[in-house]
């Protein structure tokens, strides 16, 4: 499911792409009081503040201590997570020349539930059988930061080219009653290539896109990571506005580290909305 609904954001996201590219041919031939000017391309500094409801869908694994097999573990479905949540978001883009920005946007949920076990569960050096009562906690958050050039910029569009890292920080950790914590945690620093695109409709609708795409193995990581947004601007007022769009991000990777052997996947999707204030 979360695969599909990626794929399906990734095509709409080409498919603008390529309208924004032919649309160019009918902006080199248009007047300049036709062409619209909208704030989101041109304002040199933006900050962007609101929300989005999640649909999430986290999974994990830890190796024994002295080595073995890890098994994954549905936090929604086996520990009681709810699979709903709604996500602050906060972001600021500098334009720091007419093609060159730097962007930086994050977010972070935290979640825990309680549960009476259903099927056995191993965490760890832990076991968990039928029938036990398990606390568990599934704490994400994720900063992205990414410098940009826009090799196609006109006054109502740009097209342009990021590299950008992804520190996402992932704390997991069970506990039944009556006995201490096993937890794991890391902060992954993962490097990405980011694709965007911004389209001014009128001087006060606006559609922006990007997606950011990560495959590697490096040091103590391996695995990939997907992020995309898609929304539509209206700034009805001169420094601020509105924005409504869609969010998604979707981690998979395999840790090898000290303090977590074993595996983390995390998906977030669904509706965003929120307030901008550029100048």
């Amino acid at each position: 499911m979360t695969q599909s609904r990626l794929k399906v954001m990734l095509l709409l996201a080409l498919a603008l792409f390529v309208s924004l590219a032919v649309g160019t041919a009918r902006a080199q031939t248009a007047s300049t009081e036709q062409i619209p000017n909208h704030p989101a391309l041109s304002d040199r500094f933006a900050f962007q503040l609101g929300a989005f409801y999640a649909t999430t869908t986290t999974q994990a694994s830890l190796a024994p201590a002295g080595g073995g097999a890890a098994v994954a573990i549905d936090f929604e479905s086996a520990l009681g997570l709810e699979d709903h949540a709604v996500v602050g978001i906060g972001g600021f883009l500098w334009r720091i020349s007419e093609r060159w920005r730097l962007e930086v946007e994050y977010f972070k949920l935290n979640r825990d539930a309680s549960r009476t076990l259903e099927t056995e569960v191993r965490w760890g050096d832990q076991v968990y059988p039928v029938g036990t009562m398990v606390n568990s906690t599934y704490d994400f958050s994720d900063t992205r930061v990414s410098a940009g050039y826009s090799f196609f910029k006109r006054r109502d569009k740009e097209l342009g080219v990021g590299l950008g890292l992804h520190m996402s920080k992932i704390d997991v950790s069970l506990q039944q009653a009556g006995s201490s914590a096993e937890q794991a945690d890391v902060t992954a620093p993962l490097p990405v290539v980011s694709f965007y695109g911004t389209f001014a409709l009128t001087n006060q609708w606006a559609m922006r896109i990007r997606t950011d795409w990560l495959s590697l193995n490096y040091g103590d990581y391996s695995g990939g990571l997907r992020s995309s947004a898609m929304d539509v601007l209206y700034q009805p007022f001169r420094n601020v506005g509105f924005g409504f769009g869609m969010r998604s991000l979707m981690l998979d990777v395999t840790i090898d580290k000290s303090n977590w052997s074993g595996e983390a996947k995390a998906a977030f999707w669904g509706p965003a909305a929120y307030v901008t204030v550029s100048f």
